[in-house]
């Protein structure tokens, strides 16, 4: 059974819209919707844990309970850390769960091409995320903001999620976690500090995080770009089916 925590209980003050992003429509949904249709329009998904606000619970429940196709879901009290609102999803996994992924509520674009990949590789390897090649150079810099030395390109790759793992190991990585008090970038940092590796699987360069207003504007035209490729295939279809019939 794969289960998926979304953390959804920042406010994305980035945005600078005195409101939780997930909240922005974006091609006539809640930025949330999107997310949770996508994961459950795929086949090898069973449950969803969304980690809110403690005081957008109850608006989340309304929400969610008016949305028809979603796989079987469970909202839950987030932290105030993204980490702790997952180990509050975490906790809250059907016991039957034996893989966990954890995505962000704003990566609305992600495909179900990718979450299966994910979901493969975590039972070929036991973790697995998804990830792009950098395309920019980048640079280490000193203090004082001098370019230090430049890592080669070739070796740089941007993590996206959905992360996966067998429940068991995100598990200890996150009690380990909160023994050391330590608290990491994401899900693949505090389980690579238990010592364990972590798969790389090639994501998508359309799976941006929305996090700023042109985040948003991208994220709108590529769900534009996506709708424009279905009417056309529709209609080529259709071409190819009447010429068929005029020369038969």
């Amino acid at each position: 059974m794969v289960s998926v925590i979304f953390p959804a209980a920042g406010q994305g003050r980035r945005m600078g819209l005195g409101f939780n992003k997930i909240f922005t429509e974006l091609a006539g949904k809640p930025i949330l919707i999107q997310t949770l249709l996508t994961f459950s329009r795929c086949d090898c998904i069973d449950e969803l844990v969304i980690a809110v606000d403690v005081n957008e619970m109850d608006i989340i429940k309304k929400v969610l309970g008016r949305m028809p196709g979603l796989k079987p879901y469970k909202i839950v009290a987030g932290g105030s850390e993204r980490q702790y609102s997952v180990y509050n999803g975490l906790m809250a996994v059907s016991p039957e769960a034996d893989i966990v992924l954890v995505h962000d509520a704003a990566r609305p674009l992600i495909s179900e091409r990718v979450i299966q990949n994910v979901v493969d590789e975590v039972m070929l390897s036991g973790s697995a995320v998804c990830a792009v090649p950098v395309k920019d150079t980048t640079a280490v810099i000193d203090e004082m903001g001098f370019i230090e030395k430049v890592p080669d390109r070739d070796k740089l790759w941007a993590i996206q999620t959905p992360q996966g793992f067998r429940k068991e190991i995100l598990a200890q990585a996150h009690q380990k976690a909160q023994e050391d008090d330590f608290l990491g970038t994401d899900e693949a940092s505090i389980v690579r500090r238990t010592g364990r590796s972590v798969k790389l699987v090639m994501g998508d360069y359309d799976n941006i995080k929305i996090t700023t207003p042109t985040d948003l504007f991208m994220a709108e035209m590529l769900f534009s770009h996506k709708a424009a490729k279905h009417v056309k295939i529709k209609m080529s279809s259709l071409i190819s089916d009447i010429l068929g019939k005029v020369q038969k």
